[in-house]
């Protein structure tokens, strides 16, 4: 309750939008992996593994391009860290999906106009970063929404429950966004993975500005 006797206002996301970001994720990963470097820019686990092994001298690998798609990635999360701070998770979530949906479209016009490979995966890694800051701040159990080895972790080691169904749904949003992506991007190029990824950031921003807003907001005036 808050000082007014009325309920709590949530402070975190719906899982169901982490979700969205979740599938966004598997995407775009898929888009740069497949379609534009051989370097993650969700996934940081993942691409910290490409840097050294590039470093060891392995072939299809460039540690300047991981090298890239790391920093930029702490440089969206830089900003959206200092973007978000002070206010509730769920106060920016939509302003910060909205910011993460304008970073990937930018990538995809550079990428349609012929543009460098490296500025899509920087745009990229930068949009990534963004969403990591604002996930970050949620804290949602289960659900980070980039990487899934804590989540199937938790679904092999810990007793079934209700967290249960959310690293579940982690695991399959995430391979599914991967998959999706993948088909895309090996017929058609990385072009229209990273236009899904722009439609549904658009619809979890959207749903961002919906769940921030007071309840009884919409019964306003009536």
């Amino acid at each position: 309750m808050d000082g007014d006797g009325r309920p709590a206002e949530p402070v975190v996301p719906p899982p169901l939008l982490l979700l969205g970001l979740t599938f966004v994720s598997g995407l775009v990963d898929a888009a740069v992996f497949l379609g534009l470097e051989r370097v993650f820019v969700a996934n940081m686990t993942g691409n910290t593994a490409f840097l050294a092994f590039a470093l060891a001298g392995a072939d299809g690998l460039s540690a300047g391009a991981s090298l890239l798609a790391l920093g930029a990635f702490a440089g969206g999360a830089v900003a959206g860290g200092a973007l978000r701070r002070g206010r509730t998770a769920r106060r920016v979530f939509g302003p910060l999906v909205s910011v993460q949906a304008l970073l990937v479209a930018a990538a995809l016009a550079v990428w349609a106009a012929g543009g460098p490979r490296a500025v899509p995966v920087a745009l990229l890694g930068l949009a990534m970063g963004v969403q990591n800051a604002v996930v970050h701040r949620a804290a949602v159990p289960d659900l980070p929404t980039t990487v899934v080895t804590r989540a199937l972790a938790g679904l092999a080691a810990d007793p079934w429950g209700r967290g249960s169904l959310r690293r579940l749904g982690s695991v399959a949003v995430l391979f599914g966004g991967a998959l999706a992506g993948a088909a895309a991007t090996l017929h058609r190029g990385p072009g229209p993975a990273l236009a899904a990824a722009v439609a549904v950031l658009l619809c979890v921003a959207a749903g961002g500005f919906l769940a921030a807003r007071p309840a009884g907001a919409g019964r306003a005036g009536r």
